[in-house]
Parts: C-alpha cells; sequence; structure tokens
C-alpha cells in the first residue's frame, strides 16, 4: 500500500488529489501557495485539507522510523523471522506495531524473567495447557530444585509459572485488543481530590473536579486538561478504568479453557496480568491518546481564536493617539502618523489616585491639535473603562465629534514591548512607550503588529501552556501564514516581521528585502523582487503572488493574480478591446469575458473564477473596517451590574465550553455554550447580553445573548 493510500484512508479524501499535493509538498510549494494557486492539480483542496495532508505524512514518516528501529533491535537479537518482518511490514497502526514489538523490547528484569532463570517455564506451559488429568502441585514438586542449586517451595513454583502466564497474557495481541474494546466502550475517568491538599491554596479553582466522574469517549477536552493540570499539581488524583468485570470475562474467554485446578492456576494468572500489566498499560495508552484529542481540540480553538484576532478589521493609515491606561503610575500616551511613526509621548493621570482631570484635558487637547489626530485608541487592560470614559466625556466637552475613540486588545502587549523586537524599533524608549505604540499600531493594522509577537502569548485560546508546545506552535505559525497570505502585503511598507510569514519567504529572505528596499527605494514592480539577493525563481514563484506592489506600471502587481497568469489576462484584455487597466475599471468588459474560451490543463476553471474575482476587486482587503464600540454608561464595576440588565459587550475569547465578554467591570462575563442558541460567536465581536447570574464572592459573571 502506498503513502497516498494509506493517508487518502485515513482522512477521507481521493488518492489521487493526496499525492498531487504530496508532489507539490515534494517541490517546495507552501500551503498557501498550493491552495490559492495549484487548485486544478488539487482538485480545489483547502488550505485545512492539505495541512491534514502534511500532518498524516508527518505520522507515517515517524511510523516508518520506528519500524526501522524495532526492525533493526530484533534482527540484532537473531529472532527477527520473514514471517514477522512481513507482519511489521505490513503494519500501519502505531499500537499495533508496539504489540508485535513488546516481546522483544529491551526491558528491565521482570517478575517472569527472574521465573524463568528458575527453570519454571516449562511449569508455566504445562499449566497452560490447562489438562485436566494434572495437579498443579503435583506438577510444581518437579522444579523445586532451580538451576542455581536452591529450593523452592511448591507455592513459590507456581507463583512464578503464573508471572510467566501473566506475561504470555501481556504480550498477547488478542488479549491487549480485547481490552482496548473494552477501555473503547466503556472506559470512565475519575477524579478524586488528595485529601491532604484539599485546603491548600489554589484548590478550589479544582472544586468541579473533587470527585468527577466522565465516560473517556466523551470528555470535554477543557474537563480532560482541567483535570491533568490538577492532577500535575498535586490536587486530584486521575484514574481510567473500563468495567473490570467484562474486561475480565473477555480475557477468560481467551485463555481458560476447562474447569480444573490447573484452569484456576491460570485464571490467577490471567487476573494478576490485567491488574499489573494490562490495565495499567493500556490505561497509559488511552489516557495519551484522550491528552492527544484534548491537545488538538484546545489547539483547534486556540488556533480558532487566534484567526480571527489576527483578521481583525483595521483602521487603517490614520493618525492615532494611543493609551495604555494606569492608575497609580499614570496613563501613557503615544500620538503616531499614519505609517505608525511615533511621533511624541507623555503622561496624563486623569483617573485615581490622582484624579487630575484639567491637567489630562490640557494636555490631550494640545496633543489632539498639534498632531491632527483622527482616532484615539485605548488598551483595554487596568484603569481603561475609567480612562475611556474621561477621554469620551472630554471629547463631548470640547465639543469634538470627528475624532473616533476605540478600546483595543492588550493582549500580548507586555511581551512584545519587553521582548527583541520593540527594542530594536525602539532602543532608546522604555517598555511603557513601546506598549502604548503597540496598542495605537494594533488599531491602525492588527496583523501587522501581532505578527510581531509569540501567537501564544496572544491569550486567546484555553490551556494553551497544558498542550503539546511543539503542536501548539506549528498550528498557530499555520495560522499567522494563512492569515498573512490571505491578506497580502504591501512589498513597500511591510516589516520584516510581516514579511516573514509570506509563503516561501521566511527570516533570513525577509531581512534581505528590506535590506534591498533600504538600500535602492521602493520596488517598482513584483519582477524586481528577482533582483533581492538569494531569492530565486523558486521562491519567487511562491511568493510573488502574496505581495503587492501599488506603485506599478503593471496593475495586477497589486492584486493576488499571479504574475504566471498576466500572459492570460492580458489575452482576455486584447480580446475585450481594451488595457488591462479599463479591464479592472469597467464592469461590463469583465462581463463580457466567456471564461470557458481560456480554460487549459494550466489554468481551469477554479484558476480563471479566482481572476475574474481579484479584478472585480482588485488588492481588496478581506478584513472590512474597524468599528467603533462604546460601553452601557450605567455599569462601570462588577458591583453595578444585576440580574436581568441588557448591556453591550465585545467577545474577548472563545473555548469549548463558551464565550467570554468584556462589559466593561474589569471582569469578563461567560455566555456558556448552552446559552449561545445555537449561534456561532466570533472574536471581537459586539453583541447585546443579558446577566443571568453575578457571583461576587468568585467574581463570575453569567450571561446569555
Amino acid at each position: 500500500m502506498t503513502i497516498a493510500q494509506i493517508i487518502s484512508n485515513r482522512i477521507g479524501i481521493s488518492e489521487k488529489q493526496v499525492a498531487a499535493v504530496l508532489s507539490l509538498l515534494d517541490e517546495g510549494a507552501t500551503v498557501p501557495f498550493i491552495a490559492r494557486y495549484r487548485k486544478e492539480r488539487t482538485g480545489s483542496m483547502d488550505e485545512m485539507q492539505i495541512a491534514a495532508v502534511m500532518a498524516e505524512q508527518e505520522r507515517l514518516e515517524e511510523l516508518i522510523a520506528r519500524k526501522q528501529t524495532i526492525l533493526r533491535t530484533i534482527e540484532e537479537q537473531g529472532k527477527l523471522t520473514d514471517a514477522l518482518r512481513k507482519q511489521i511490514d505490513d503494519t500501519w497502526d502505531a499500537a499495533t506495531l508496539e504489540d508485535l514489538y513488546l516481546p522483544y523490547k529491551p526491558h528491565r528484569k521482570t517478575r517472569a524473567d527472574m521465573a524463568r532463570e528458575k527453570g519454571l517455564e516449562p511449569l508455566a506451559k504445562q499449566l497452560m495447557a490447562q489438562s485436566p488429568t494434572l495437579q498443579p502441585e503435583q506438577a510444581a514438586s518437579r522444579f523445586l530444585l532451580t538451576p542455581d542449586g536452591s529450593r523452592l517451595t511448591e507455592e513459590e513454583a507456581l507463583q512464578g509459572a503464573r508471572d510467566i502466564i501473566a506475561e504470555w497474557v501481556n504480550e498477547s495481541q488478542n488479549a491487549r485488543n480485547a481490552i482496548r474494546r473494552e477501555f473503547d466502550y466503556s472506559a470512565m475517568i475519575t477524579s478524586k481530590v488528595v485529601k491532604a491538599k484539599q485546603t491548600d491554596e489554589g484548590a478550589e479553582q479544582y472544586n468541579d473536579y473533587f470527585d468527577a466522574k466522565d465516560r473517556l469517549s466523551r470528555i470535554q477536552s477543557h474537563r480532560l486538561l482541567a483535570m491533568r493540570r490538577g492532577e500535575a499539581e498535586g490536587f486530584l488524583r486521575i484514574d481510567i478504568s473500563p468495567d473490570q468485570q467484562k474486561a475480565m470475562e473477555k480475557l477468560d474467554r481467551i485463555f481458560l479453557k476447562g474447569n480444573n485446578a490447573c484452569t484456576e492456576q491460570v485464571s490467577m494468572a490471567v487476573e494478576d496480568a490485567y491488574k499489573r500489566l494490562l490495565k495499567p498499560a493500556i490505561e497509559t495508552e488511552y489516557a495519551a491518546a484522550a491528552k492527544l484529542k484534548a491537545d488538538e481540540e484546545a489547539i483547534r480553538v486556540f488556533a480558532d481564536n487566534a484567526r480571527e484576532l489576527l483578521l481583525a478589521a483595521p483602521l487603517g493609515q490614520k493618525r492615532v493617539l494611543a493609551i495604555d491606561p494606569g492608575f497609580r503610575t499614570g496613563c501613557k500616551v503615544v500620538c503616531l502618523s499614519a505609517q505608525g511613526d511615533l511621533l511624541h509621548h507623555s503622561v496624563i493621570y486623569p483617573v485615581p489616585p490622582k484624579n487630575d482631570i484639567a491637567g489630562a484635558t490640557k494636555e490631550l487637547k494640545m496633543l489632539l491639535s498639534k498632531f491632527a489626530i483622527e482616532a484615539i485608541a485605548i488598551g483595554n487592560g487596568t484603569a481603561s473603562r475609567e480612562t475611556e470614559t474621561f477621554v469620551s466625556r472630554m471629547l463631548d466637552g470640547l465639543g469634538i465629534d470627528d475624532v473616533d475613540v476605540f478600546v483595543v486588545s492588550e493582549s500580548g502587549a507586555s511581551v512584545y514591548s519587553a521582548g527583541a523586537v520593540a527594542r530594536e524599533e525602539f532602543p532608546n524608549e522604555d517598555i511603557t512607550v513601546r506598549g502604548a505604540v503597540s496598542i495605537g499600531r494594533r488599531l491602525m493594522d492588527p496583523l501587522a503588529e501581532l505578527v510581531k509577537i509569540d501567537p501564544k502569548s496572544i491569550g486567546v485560546g484555553q490551556y494553551q501552556h497544558d498542550v503539546d508546545q511543539a503542536k501548539l506552535k506549528n498550528a498557530l505559525t499555520m495560522t499567522v501564514e494563512s492569515v498573512v497570505n490571505k491578506v497580502g502585503v504591501d512589498v513597500n511598507t511591510a516589516s520584516k516581521h510581516l514579511l516573514t510569514y509570506i509563503s516561501g519567504i521566511g527570516p533570513a529572505l525577509a531581512q534581505n528585502i528590506v535590506s534591498y528596499r533600504t538600500a535602492n527605494g521602493p520596488f517598482e514592480s513584483r519582477k524586481a523582487l528577482l533582483k533581492v539577493p538569494k531569492l530565486g525563481a523558486k521562491t519567487f514563484e511562491q511568493a510573488a503572488g502574496f505581495l503587492r506592489v501599488s506603485g506599478s506600471n503593471n496593475p495586477l502587481d497589486n492584486t493576488a493574480v499571479h504574475p504566471e497568469r498576466y500572459a492570460l489576462v492580458e489575452q482576455m484584455a486584447k480580446d475585450a478591446g481594451c488595457s488591462i487597466n479599463e479591464l479592472i475599471q469597467q464592469d461590463e468588459k469583465r462581463k463580457s469575458i466567456d471564461i470557458q474560451r481560456y480554460i487549459s490543463a494550466e489554468a481551469g476553471l477554479p484558476t480563471l473564477q479566482d481572476i475574474l474575482k481579484e479584478l472585480d476587486k482588485p488588492s481588496r482587503d478581506p478584513r472590512g473596517k474597524a468599528e467603533m464600540f462604546r460601553f452601557s454608561d450605567e455599569v462601570h464595576e462588577i458591583e453595578d451590574l444585576r440580574e436581568g440588565m441588557q448591556l453591550p459587550g465585545i467577545v474577548t475569547n472563545i473555548t469549548a465550553f463558551g464565550a467570554f465578554v468584556d462589559l466593561g467591570v474589569h471582569q469578563d462575563g461567560l455566555i456558556h455554550i448552552s446559552k449561545m442558541k445555537g449561534k456561532k460567536l466570533h472574536l471581537g465581536q459586539q453583541l447585546q447580553v443579558t446577566v443571568i447570574e453575578v457571583d461576587l464572592r468568585r467574581r463570575r459573571i453569567s450571561l446569555t445573548l
């Protein structure tokens, strides 16, 4: 069976499509490039499907490497038969492969090993045969003298024989598969509080899991991850067990052949094998599988949230005054040019404890005028609500109605401001100024600013520190790459951090592009990119369609049309009797095109439809425009909330169990998934909610749509 066939069977995509993706990946193509510009070869597979093929390919490559290790180890032992080699070669299931390897796997000396050293394996074989005429004690009496000269009692000999039988049971594929089926059908996961730590600081957060029980196959990812965190911190003890009686019945049907004295010995060995060997091993296996499943769900939620945050609507190139609010240390203020350059910074104290309203008003009034400010961005952290109220009242009092006020997420801003990227950008400014700049730039272009931050630090997931960190990083990197390439970037204004995520480029080439741009001025066309050191034809093929050159003589350079299709568009324009510019600007010219005439093996209907869609709205930003939002003036603290209140809110986080909503009271409320009324919410969504319950002691707010 080929790799393409195996992947096709596993993920339900045709073998032909899988083979096409594998071939393109082997040629060095990236996921965004394949999804956008190679639809004819893949049958229009999307990024998620292509990523699934990649993931399966990586798993299979790991399995193949594991097979080679196993074959080599068994061969070194001189125990590799042709039949065993074929079994291993034909196996594509990791658990089955490990079962085949188990009898040959190097391990510490076991009870069965010690029993064999005492010469008890023949006795174990006699008992295993379960002859009705054989008396176990009588059979054991012939094995009391060991090879080293020591003597055993009959019970010691029988115990040793049972240890050997227990190992045979444990190494039996039939037995292991039988227990796996029982785990599949009936396994329950339970968590109990560790009594000695029940009253310790931090234990209360796991109160819901002090005596919890869930079916393993159905447990929600957040519950499993919470249990595991509680166990790791020493507050909980977790157990995963199937129905023991049914598990034992399955094993008995495999190993017990009658009802005699030898059968009783085998039955004891089977029970011991289950409790001491099989159950712990399969429990570990299923715990790992459940953790993997929970990780994948948590990573998916995190990646989805990160995607929505990265795709947040930009305000665009406007002159922005940004405020990083604070109580005791004051509110850090920066003024930014329309290009995001830092023009000024200062500190105001309009909130407690200083309450310098007059001084803050004087400073902001001057800055608004001096820098012709068009919008104000306020971070949503400490003192955000108080600062937003002050600013709104100040603008109303001054009669200024042409400056919009936006509350901006601060998640990850502190990570950025203390990091290497911020130090490189603002070596002479402290972290408070850098943080305020980040808030302002996030309003102007969230994507361009957020790519400078480790996606894990954005803070829009659940249990991100408890999941597989390598898989989380990989998923988030792919998410950022997907978003950056979906939006596209202007090669003449993009930072090296943004360029890094463009298909085929990476950090080194991104720096080369910026350095070339600095030394030689703006790129005049996409083709000019080929002058960048180490940016060859293959990289140009992967990257060009996602880079924009707004000032180029060729209007297609500022669209998502790939340069390899320029000749095709030129032919369309020629056939329509117009220039490319006229084809873009005149709707009737585009409608006159019969795309069936242009279908070829390289450019099929999907590509042609994409081209016309792009010509219809060239270089359109898919993110829309930033919208203003204002909290209710009725509430400022959690104590102001009352059941039944209807309030505006903004979604700050989506989890598997619900959505968190900022109401402007310094504590997000939760819309439990059962209260969403079947609606799918998204990060940054503005909505109306109703307060169901307020728990002041635990500072929990329950909401419904």
